[in-house]
């Protein structure tokens, strides 16, 4: 187990975020003790927003025997693998049913916990089991007993996800990279500026990104921080953008439009108060 002080905005995908003590857990009793104080769990930083002034809890990432898992996905895999290391296996293997993951840049951890994916499927789609640390001890559950739905799981009070077991659909390697292909194509427009991911939740029946364009709010700029000439619905860091910035820019769009926030956001954030520029 490593212990460090480190600034979050290096562990995070959009670049931003202040201190925290950071607990790397590599076995069961790693996580046992880590987990003796308040904590939050770290896993690749994608889908979310860090404050400038970090956050007092311990931050645990999970390494070793939580991000092992068998060449042939027959067995568990541990909630510290990346997904995309994930997907590309399966497609190897020809089997499907992770392909609406593609671009999801999380570990599995993350994306069972958001039961993150795209309009292709998600992450819930592909579980048969899922095992959870809690109160002291490893519990193994049924998807149906954590009120997955879109963007949400309803997982017990204070659980880590720490390792699953995959549902997955013999195929061929062509087929699923085919699939792969279309959901790619679909993905296509999207910004490569440093960004969380998609900053709202799409309402029913309609899309955030084409109601914040169809407003007028691409390329809001406050500070160092842009709502996406590319993609209405990705936030984006042009360099050296603070928490704050960000927020502001959320504010800024929820002002306008009644969406609910996709990303996790830690700590206290004001939303700065300097110029926007449209």
């Amino acid at each position: 187990m490593k212990i460090a002080r480190l600034p979050l905005a290096k562990l995070t995908t959009i670049g931003v975020g202040g201190e925290a003590e950071v607990w790397t857990v590599e076995t069961l009793r790693d996580l046992k003790t880590a987990t003796q104080a308040p904590y939050r769990v770290l896993g690749n930083g994608s889908n979310l927003l860090v404050s400038d002034a970090g956050v007092p809890e311990r931050v645990i990432r999970l390494s070793g025997e939580f991000a092992e898992w068998r060449p042939d996905l027959s067995g568990w895999v541990g909630a510290g693998v990346l997904v995309p290391s994930l997907l590309q296996a399966a497609a190897r293997l020809g089997l499907s049913g992770l392909e609406g993951l593609h671009g999801v840049p999380a570990q599995v951890g993350g994306a069972v916990k958001m039961n993150a994916g795209t309009r292709f499927g998600e992450m819930a789609d592909a579980l048969e089991l899922v095992e959870l640390y809690h109160d002291g001890g490893l519990h193994v559950y049924r998807p149906s007993e954590l009120g997955f739905r879109y963007r949400h799981s309803e997982l017990p009070e204070g659980s880590i996800v720490t390792r699953v077991k995959l549902r997955l659909t013999p195929s061929t390697e062509e087929a699923v990279r085919a699939k792969i292909a279309l959901v790619d194509a679909a993905r296509k427009g999207q910004p490569k500026k440093k960004s969380a991911g998609c900053a709202f939740k799409n309402p029913p029946g309609d899309s955030a990104g084409r109601l914040i364009d169809a407003n007028g709010l691409k390329g809001t700029t406050i500070g160092r921080a842009m709502i996406s000439l590319e993609h209405g619905n990705f936030l984006v860091n042009l360099g050296g953008a603070t928490a704050a910035e960000m927020y502001a820019l959320i504010r800024k769009v929820q002002a306008v439009l009644p969406l609910e926030v996709e990303w996790e956001i830690w700590g206290e954030i004001a939303p700065a108060e300097v110029e926007v520029h449209q």
